[in-house]
């Protein structure tokens, strides 16, 4: 039987994204301060054994390696001509990793500047990397693509934008990072949940969602709630998505260190789901063993 649209696939109940690239990257032997996306290139076998692993462990769809691989991110480590050999091999490693069956998500990440007037970037500079970046994605292989850890709502619609020129009917997810402060949740830019909502909903986004941010798991439990109410209200059938990160890092000689087991994960995430969040994942501090300890629970409730 041929695989489903992914679009029709995401409103069927419990889909499950992967967990966290980067740091098993790390643990692999990938050098810090260097572009983690270029290991599309030098080190593929391993960014595929990670993407299998997430598949062996229950992932409906893996997430590809290009967070930081827009040409703004990417010429800060000399690799600004890279863009388009890194996405479309990064496309590739996935759509391998996932085989026939399951879906693979084209991965952007933030610039690393702001829109004029606060920062450095023009509006159609943005728009130009954050096409060039989709269609190298789209050429390796995607089936969809996601937008994350984006703080500022005009950069997030831009990057909505762009990708929505690019991909055509395919599905767009898009998140935003939160922390908590004194009156709910906002990003490290000041924008709250609804006005993030209402952004990522009027650019043109098919899933919403939000992911990392600096909260514990029980707001976790607490922004989803808010985010399925906003998003409700605002577009009734929106699909909304969450990746938490597993819990608060805490610092251990330097390094930031996620001690969140798999099985409290796991239950944290039971919450979100009931909440109203069926498109699950993980972000900082989840691995595999996060995304199995979810899919036992929650697969096996739909059964």
């Amino acid at each position: 039987m041929a695989k489903k649209r992914l679009k029709e696939r995401m409103r069927e109940g419990l889909f499950l994204l992967d967990g966290a690239m980067g740091s098993l990257l790390l643990a692999q032997g990938i050098k810090a301060g260097r572009a983690l996306a270029y290991a599309n290139i030098d080190s593929a076998k391993t960014v595929y054994d990670i993407h299998k692993s997430y598949i062996d462990a229950g992932s409906d769809a893996v997430i590809t390696n290009t967070f930081g691989a827009n040409i703004f991110s990417l010429s800060r480590y000399e690799l600004a001509g890279k863009v388009v050999e890194i996405n479309k091999a990064g496309a590739k490693i996935a759509r391998d990793a996932a085989g026939e069956d399951k879906y693979v998500l084209g991965d952007i990440g933030p610039s690393g500047d702001f829109l004029e007037p606060l920062g450095n970037i023009k509006l159609e500079e943005l728009i130009a990397a954050y096409s060039k970046q989709a269609e190298a994605l789209l050429i390796g292989g995607v089936d969809g693509f996601i937008i994350q850890t984006m703080s500022a709502a005009d950069e997030i619609s831009a990057a909505i934008q762009a990708v929505r020129s690019v991909c055509g009917r395919l599905p767009v997810f898009a998140s935003m990072a939160f922390d908590k402060v004194s009156d709910g949740f906002r990003t490290s830019m000041g924008v709250d949940v609804s006005t993030a909502i209402s952004a990522m909903i009027e650019a043109g986004a098919d899933a919403v969602g939000f992911n990392c941010g600096t909260i514990s798991l029980g707001d976790y439990e607490i922004l989803a709630r808010e985010y399925v109410a906003v998003a409700r209200a605002l577009k009734e059938d929106i699909a909304i998505y969450a990746e938490p990160n597993a819990g608060e890092p805490e610092l251990d000689s330097g390094r930031a260190v996620y001690r969140i087991l798999p099985e409290d994960f796991a239950l944290t995430i039971e919450e979100i789901y009931s909440a109203g969040v069926h498109l699950i994942g993980g972000c900082c501090g989840t691995g595999p063993e996060h995304i199995k300890a979810i899919a036992d629970l929650l697969k096996k409730q739909k059964k």
